[in-house]
């Protein structure tokens, strides 16, 4: 499959242009190092990448994600890998004299220790319990219970969109109400709290507009994560559609140049985060 194919395209939707006509002058200043990037969100409101794209993925009054999207579970399984993978929990085994490929290698354990967030906690459990490891392409699957090994099923993370929307209903973002669609009820999250979302959305339209965020060796790790996810997740659209064209458009353009990347090279670079590659190369393989 084509690393850029389902790539957003621009809806057509009004919007007025910047005045100054100045695409430069529209660049986040890259003098803010990235690495020192703080979006801003107090203790209350500060999210996990699980969280964020499912609150980019949410339509805002209704309360839901698409229909029609079928990439957001896998992408939120994917949030999971990454997110123990940032915070030290798990990694990739060595790649050995042969250079084993990033989707060959098995996701260890590094430390079990709680994270104190009960999903990435149950992900943790389960692969500390297998035993053989496994590649990060089989736990996807695995957690998101696509697979025809009836053995592997037990390691199937349910309710996941549904536990990530109550995490976000305590941290007051959403609310909970009960729709009535005709055949059945459903329970929908509405957003709440519009500030964390416009500080989500500016936060992922700040990353793909700051030029260094093609250059990973300095790029913000969970930065470059939320970009990445969220194109896999199918919901980068709705943080981009708000854009000014000629934002879109270079936005669009940075976004496929991280798809056009050596992930396996990217990986050997000092300080990676190999498992967030290793989750890459499995959504564009």
């Amino acid at each position: 499959m084509n690393r850029t194919e389902g790539l957003v395209q621009r809806k057509h939707v009004a919007k007025e242009n910047n005045s100054d006509g100045s695409r430069e002058n529209n660049d986040v200043d890259d003098k803010r190092n990235d690495k020192n990037f703080d979006d801003g969100d107090s203790k209350e409101t500060r999210l996990t990448l699980m969280e964020e794209v499912l609150l980019l993925g949410l339509k805002d009054k209704e309360g839901y994600t698409s229909f029609w999207n079928d990439c957001i579970s896998s992408g939120l399984r994917g949030c999971i890998l990454i997110e123990l993978g940032l915070r030290g929990r798990v990694e990739l085994e060595r790649a050995g004299m042969r250079r084993k490929g990033l989707l060959s290698r098995k996701v260890i354990v590094k430390s079990d220790t709680p994270t104190g967030d009960v999903l990435l906690d149950e992900a943790l459990k389960h692969m500390k319990d297998t035993d053989p490891p496994e590649t990060v392409q089989s736990w996807i699957e695995y957690l998101s219970g696509e697979t025809w090994n009836p053995m592997k099923l037990k390691y199937q993370l349910k309710n996941v969109r549904e536990r990530l929307a109550k995490n976000l209903v305590e941290k007051g973002v959403l609310t909970t109400e009960k729709q009535n669609f005709l055949l059945f009820d459903m329970t929908t999250h509405p957003l709440t709290d519009n500030v964390v979302k416009c500080r989500l959305v500016k936060k992922v339209q700040e990353a793909a507009l700051r030029r260094s965020i093609v250059d990973v060796a300095h790029a913000d790790k969970r930065s470059l994560a939320l970009l990445m996810l969220a194109h896999s997740a199918d919901v980068l659209e709705n943080a981009f559609a708000p854009l000014s064209d000629e934002d879109y458009e270079l936005a669009t353009r940075r976004v496929r140049a991280l798809l056009d990347l050596d992930f396996e090279a990217e990986a050997m670079r000092p300080d990676a985060c190999e498992i967030m590659w290793a989750v890459f190369a499995a959504f564009t393989k």
